[in-house]
């Protein structure tokens, strides 16, 4: 088949080169445009224009597709019997939707219509979700609103964060669509309605939920909250979460809520923890954010609004992530002394 795919993000990239892989001839692939990044604010490409490059595609990245009339006629010249997207990052309009004679296909990353929108593995983990999965959906002028023709689930392990999630839903979006691309190429042209009937798609069903953009404020985490909310914010923003340091922000990048109830899924070491705990859950004697205990080669246990939590992985300003004992020696804080105080 000759597609047009659509993609922007590290995410996509798996699905990139699983079509690629699968035979069929990729004659385009749009992205969104460079963007200044790092301290040196120089322009880099996304991570699908890098690959694509590297696989000598030819590369369009128009700043907003639904104003870009010329970028819109150069994509129809390209004689696409399908488009396909995954985290592209634009609404496609109408006239770009219409254009491929066998439609326009997204690939997302949650059980539709949970979690429509811009950050659906990072609302999963925020939200506590116990699993997910990736939809191959007909796309609509809507946001996320496309009946599904493929679907499939995973579990979301308690310990599991954003990077981790993310990498598993890109593997299985690349499977699901290489799958899907042959049906939908057997389903044939014409009618859209007739084409998604011959299909077999079903209308989402369900209640809808939308995951909205993250912003910077959200990142920031605060020991007021129980220890599986405080838990699920690391995980879920990994690796932006963080904490006051002083006038800076320590970094957040691994923790274990040590809640006796979940010691299933703790680590043996979180589990021993969490039974030791349970009787000496936090008091408003003991301010949240305080230190209660230094675990030898594994962290430190910090008093929350509920249960403690244990501080695995962490980044002080200007230096590089540390965990376990080098953690510990980093921080240099002992019992008794607070962590991020100044996070409401």
């Amino acid at each position: 088949m000759r597609i047009l795919f659509w993609g922007t993000p590290a995410y996509a990239v798996a699905s990139l080169e699983a079509l690629v892989q699968a035979g069929h001839q990729l004659v385009g692939v749009v992205s969104q445009p460079d963007r200044r990044r790092g301290r040196g604010k120089s322009l880099v490409a996304s991570a699908v224009k890098q690959r694509a490059l590297e696989l000598g595609l030819p590369v369009f990245t128009p700043e907003r597709i639904r104003r870009d009339l010329a970028c819109q006629r150069e994509l129809a010249a390209l004689g696409a019997d399908v488009s396909v997207v995954v985290a592209f990052g634009q609404i496609l309009p109408p006239a770009v939707l219409a254009q491929p004679p066998l439609g326009c296909w997204n690939g997302h990353g949650s059980l539709l219509p949970r979690w429509r929108g811009a950050a659906p593995i990072q609302w999963a983990l925020l939200e506590g979700d116990t699993e997910t999965g990736v939809g191959i959906m007909a796309m609509e002028e809507g946001l996320d609103t496309g009946p599904v023709l493929l679907q499939r689930s995973l579990p979301i392990p308690l310990l599991q964060n954003a990077g981790q999630l993310g990498e598993r839903l890109a593997q299985l979006t690349a499977e699901l669509l290489v799958e899907a691309l042959p049906w939908i190429e057997a389903a044939g042209t014409g009618d859209d309605a007739e084409r998604l009937a011959r299909l077999g798609v079903r209308p989402q069903d369900g209640e809808v939920t939308h995951a909205r953009q993250l912003t910077k404020a959200d990142t920031l985490v605060g020991w007021h909250g129980s220890a599986l909310a405080i838990h699920r914010r690391v995980m879920g923003l990994h690796p932006h979460a963080s904490c006051s340091w002083g006038a800076e922000r320590l970094k957040l990048l691994a923790t274990e809520p040590l809640v006796s109830r979940l010691a299933d899924q703790l680590s043996p070491v979180g589990a021993t923890l969490a039974a030791r705990w349970d009787s000496q859950a936090a008091t408003p004697e003991v301010a949240p954010g305080t230190v209660l205990e230094l675990v030898e080669g594994e962290g430190l246990v910090v008093a929350s609004g509920g249960c403690p939590v244990l501080l695995r992985q962490a980044q002080v300003p200007g230096r590089r992530a540390s965990e376990g004992q080098a953690l510990i020696q980093q921080l240099g804080l002992v019992p008794g002394q607070q962590i991020g105080v100044n996070t409401p």
